[in-house]
């Protein structure tokens, strides 16, 4: 049997769009079927990063510190923070995520010292604060940050995202899609978009070796 020797799939904004379409049995025109499409498929990732992690959209931050400087900004585009440590003199220490009440509770958050705890004030523009507040300009703090997935701004953008996740993406399409044009088939296109979301969220999972230790009784 022949093989293509190609393993570069992808599909771009126009394909997904096209394919969810059909799912819903409407044959796709352009304007306005193309303009609430894009629309949908920018609300179904927004809706993705409510669903959890995904490690394609982690990533790891090493940045600075300045002494006397408690606050730092994370940009527009973090989520979230997983975890942080801080490294000093080549050795990372894990720092603790409180919450706002117990930042706000600090009677001191200008004393000066090794940071050990860190709150994130996740606004529009978030903003990661340490206490205590850094004691010199070479410490620094590595982090994994959750990050908005890149918008569909043009019909021929690519999908930053593993393939695994191109029948997720056109199945999400296609169920939010039948809400507007196709009411008749949204449980069915439900299900499968619930289905195939969960596949391949259960492959994005972060794998870690399992050890056993045997308990020895006296």
């Amino acid at each position: 049997m022949a093989v293509s020797d190609s393993r570069n799939f992808n599909i771009d904004v126009s394909d997904a769009i096209e394919e969810a379409y059909e799912r819903c049995g409407i044959e796709v025109r352009a304007g306005y079927s193309l303009r609430t499409a894009r629309r949908s498929l920018n609300l179904m990732l927004a809706e993705w990063a409510n669903r959890g992690v995904n490690l394609f959209t982690v990533e790891q931050v090493t940045t600075t510190l300045t002494e006397g400087t408690a606050n730092y900004t994370l940009g527009t585009d973090t989520i979230d923070i997983l975890e942080m440590v801080i490294r000093r003199s080549s050795v990372d220490t894990v720092m603790t995520r409180i919450g706002r009440g117990e930042y706000l509770n600090i009677p001191n958050k200008t004393d000066k010292g090794k940071p050990s705890q860190f709150y994130v004030d996740r606004q529009v523009n978030p903003v990661v604060y340490l206490w205590q507040t850094p004691e010199n300009s070479t410490d620094q703090i590595l982090y994994y940050r959750l990050v908005r997935i890149d918008d569909a701004d043009s019909y021929t953008n690519d999908f930053d995202m593993p393939f695994r996740f191109f029948p997720c993406l056109v199945a999400g399409l296609a169920y939010y899609l039948s809400m507007k044009v196709a009411p008749e088939r949204v449980q069915l296109l439900k299900s499968v978009y619930d289905e195939e979301f969960a596949r391949a969220a259960s492959e994005d999972r972060d794998r870690a070796s399992l050890r056993l230790v045997p308990r020895i009784l006296s």
